[in-house]
Formats: structure tokens, C-alpha cells, sequence
């Protein structure tokens, strides 16, 4: 039995998958921010690229990656996939559990999937500098990354919790060329606001963005970048769902189970979207496709499904998602990642249709999970893909008590090395498991504009 399924460089994908034409109904639009009307592609000009627009609403199927970011994508693509033989004894279960291991890129994680990408159409359009947010760190570092090989300059709004607690993922974008600022910041007239109503605020993604988009609308060399979240985001990602169903055809077999960890929505729309399309077009109805998300910050098991802004001042598109409200900060003592407010609007579309679901954990037994997986497959995870691990034992333990040979597979989206003071959190006792209380929920949904109709 194989424990690492490889692919050749020729078999890495030459196109992205646009999952929005095999949807039943088209996508709800995003809404411009002042007038709530639908959005055209102008109105998108001022922070980004015309060809990341047009993949933002295409309805193409299909979408050629081009040749100058396959070539970079080249440098750690094809990933491998394991199968996770020692975690299977050690859990005494006859599921089959595979991962798709994403932590080979440079950066360590998914995210270059889609950075290479996006500076590419960036450079090719003449912009000179690009700013983005960042939360624990794994976007800013990939980000800065792929602009540093497209010769960009890379200005990086880092949630000021995540600055204080992963200097390396700091030091890591240092390197790579790019400024990082811990968010909320004096540069912006966002980050001034917020700082001068709570002037000892963590911060958030909510308020990094803000900071990003403004710094990009009032710099005319300068574009918006997101590593999450939207359509042209998760469309970059598929390559690694495409890779996974070519690997896993080389040992006769399909997923029973498809488990992402969520945040934005990116490495979960990245591996699971290629096989939801399957169960659309009825080729696997019973397919059951998880995300999974800390109970601190349950988007998507507890927020609302409504249109909301992608960020604390309203300065982005209003977006139809599962949304805890555009001012929701998570608690500074969550180390687990995955902070984001909302989701991906196609995840949430899915997850509110039922094609796929979701499950919340907390943070001390998601890193239970991430030690059982070091100790067995010796890879030490970033916390936020501990959630997924969880998940992949859980069901593998439910197959156990039931008899089933199942076939799961989760993304393993990101290795931990730069993400060790949460391990030493961990070990210290120092954890909470803290569950959002619905009524600061109730209080931050209470704040979402209201669209009629939805």
C-alpha cells in the first residue's frame, strides 16, 4: 500500500475550475457598498487588476492558468498526498485517511496557490505596489513571496494579536521584501478610527482589510490584494482538489469524505470544490463535504446568511455569506486562526444549500488532534488546520464504532513551524476554550446593513 502518492510535473493542472456554472442558480451579486446596487466591473477597477475582475465573474467552466505562474507554481506543484497508514493504526479504524499536503510550498502553506496568481495579473497590468491584511501570517508571507518574484512592492496590514503572538511569519515577510504593520494602524484613516474609539483594540481581519482597501483606493500605483474569501481566490485554489482526484485515481479510489478547515474559505474551496462539482452534476450524491471552524469564531454554524460588508469600515463590496457582522473582533485568547467574520460566498451558497456543512470545535481539542498527528504522521500543523485533523478523526473514530471502510480526505493546508508560541500555549495550560456567546452574536448581527429581499 502506497504511503505517498506523487504526480508529475505534467500532470499538474493547466487550468483553474470555476465551480459558479455548475451551481443550480447563479451566485447572489455583490453589492456596491454606497448605492446596493449589483456591482459591474469598474466599479472594481480602482483596487484590482481587469483580468482578476473578469475571473471574479466569469462563467467559464474552465480558466487557463498562464504559463509564467505555472512555471513558479512548478516550483513545489504537484503536492504530494499521503496515506495516513500510522494515524489509521493508532486510531484502530478501517477508514482510509488521506491528506493532501500543502505545507511544501516556500511559504509553508496554500495560500501561493493563488498569490503567484494574482501578482502576475497585477504586474502584467503595470501596478507597482500591493497592499493586503493578514491574520496569522500564512497571506502576508505568500504575498510576500510572489510579489518579491514579479518585482512588486508589498505593504501588509497584520492583525496587531497575530503580530504580537508569530513574529517569525513577520520576519518571514521582511524577507521577502515586504513592509508589515501591525493592524489597526495610525497610517489609515480606518485603522485612526478604530484606534481612537478602543485605543488597546487586538484588532482584527475585519479592520486589516479596511486598512489594505483604503491604502490601495487612495494610491494610484498601487492595487488591493485578498487571500481569501473571493470567487478568483477559491477559483486559483481548485488545483489542488483537481491534483487530489488525479492521485487518488491512481490507487482506485474516491473520497467518501472531503474536510477542509475554514476561515475565509480558501484551502476549503481549494480542495473540496472539484469534488462538489461531482456531487452538482449527481455523480456523487452521498458524498459528504465538511468544514470545519473554531466555535470562536462560528461563521459559518452560527452566524447569519445575509449580505454584509467584507470589513469593518464598509469600504468593500457587500458580499452574500454566513457572517457573524463586519464589526465582530474574536477574542485575543483564540490561537487557533481562522478569525475571519465571514466566508467565501460560494462555501456559504453551498453550505446553505446543503451540499456541503459545517462543525465548530474548540481550540484545545483541535491541538489534542494536531499532537495525535505529530506523534503519528510527524508532521506538526499550523492550528488552523489542526480543525481539519480533528475533523478527519473524528469521522475515522465513527467509522470505527460502525464498521465502515470509508475514504477520507482533508487538506493539510499548512505546516506550524512559524506557529509554535500556540504549542507553547497549548502545553502551559494556557488554552481557553472559549465558545462565542450568542449574545455579543445577536449584537454584532444586529449592526448588518439590511438589503431588502434577503
Amino acid at each position: 500500500m502506497k504511503t505517498k502518492i506523487l504526480l508529475d510535473e505534467d500532470q499538474m493542472p493547466r487550468q483553474w475550475y470555476n465551480i459558479l456554472p455548475d451551481l443550480p442558480s447563479p451566485l447572489d451579486p455583490p453589492l456596491h457598498p454606497r448605492t446596493g446596487k449589483p456591482l459591474v466591473p469598474d466599479d472594481l477597477r480602482p483596487i484590482f487588476p481587469m483580468e482578476l475582475i473578469r475571473q471574479e465573474m466569469s462563467d467559464r467552466k474552465f480558466i487557463e492558468i498562464p504559463s509564467e505562474v505555472r512555471d513558479i507554481l512548478l516550483l513545489w506543484r504537484p503536492t504530494p498526498l499521503f496515506r495516513a497508514h500510522r494515524l489509521e493504526k493508532h486510531l484502530g479504524t478501517p477508514a482510509h485517511i488521506y491528506y493532501k499536503y500543502e505545507g511544501v510550498s516556500p511559504p509553508g502553506s496554500h495560500k501561493p496557490n493563488t498569490a503567484v496568481a494574482q501578482a502576475y495579473y497585477n504586474m502584467k497590468e503595470g501596478i507597482e505596489r500591493i497592499a493586503t491584511e493578514t491574520g496569522a501570517g500564512q497571506w502576508g508571507s505568500a504575498l510576500a513571496f510572489a510579489t518579491q518574484l514579479f518585482g512588486l512592492a508589498c505593504t501588509i496590514y497584520m492583525v496587531r494579536s497575530s503580530y504580537a503572538q508569530k513574529p517569525y511569519r513577520k520576519s518571514m515577510m521582511q524577507v521577502w521584501g515586504a513592509e508589515c504593520i501591525p493592524s489597526p494602524s495610525t497610517r489609515t484613516k480606518a485603522g485612526q478610527a478604530v484606534l481612537e474609539k478602543d485605543p488597546q483594540t487586538t484588532g482584527s481581519l475585519g479592520i486589516a482589510i479596511s486598512e489594505a482597501v483604503e491604502d490601495a483606493a487612495t494610491h494610484p500605483d498601487t492595487n488591493y490584494s485578498l487571500g481569501s474569501v473571493l470567487n478568483h481566490v477559491c477559483l486559483h485554489q481548485t488545483v489542488i482538489g483537481q491534483e487530489c482526484r488525479e492521485q487518488l485515481a491512481s490507487v482506485d479510489e474516491y473520497p467518501d469524505v472531503v474536510i477542509g478547515c475554514v476561515g475565509g474559505g480558501s484551502n476549503f474551496a481549494g480542495i473540496s470544490f472539484p469534488f462538489a462539482g461531482d456531487k452538482l452534476k449527481g455523480k456523487r450524491k452521498d458524498l459528504d463535504i465538511i468544514a470545519v471552524e473554531p466555535a470562536s469564531c462560528p461563521t459559518l454554524t452560527k452566524g447569519l446568511y445575509t449580505y454584509d460588508y467584507g470589513d469593518v469600515a464598509g469600504l468593500t463590496p457587500l458580499l452574500r455569506m454566513f457572517t457573524l457582522g463586519h464589526d465582530f473582533v474574536p477574542p485575543s485568547i483564540h490561537a487557533g486562526g481562522l478569525r475571519y467574520h465571514g466566508d467565501s460566498p460560494i462555501v456559504s451558497r453551498l453550505v446553505h444549500d446543503g451540499v456541503m456543512r459545517a462543525v465548530s470545535y474548540h481550540q484545545s481539542e483541535v491541538f489534542d488532534a494536531a499532537q495525535t498527528f505529530a506523534r503519528t504522521e510527524g508532521i506538526i500543523v499550523a492550528p488552523e488546520t489542526s480543525h481539519a485533523v480533528k475533523a478527519a478523526i473524528d469521522e475515522a473514530l465513527a467509522c470505527k464504532r460502525n464498521g465502515q471502510t470509508k475514504t477520507i480526505l482533508f487538506n493539510c493546508s499548512g505546516h506550524g513551524n512559524f506557529d509554535m508560541s500556540a504549542y507553547d500555549a497549548y502545553y502551559a495550560g494556557q488554552l481557553v476554550d472559549y465558545e462565542y456567546p450568542d449574545k455579543l452574536i445577536r449584537e454584532a448581527l444586529s449592526r448588518i446593513p439590511r438589503v431588502p429581499g434577503t
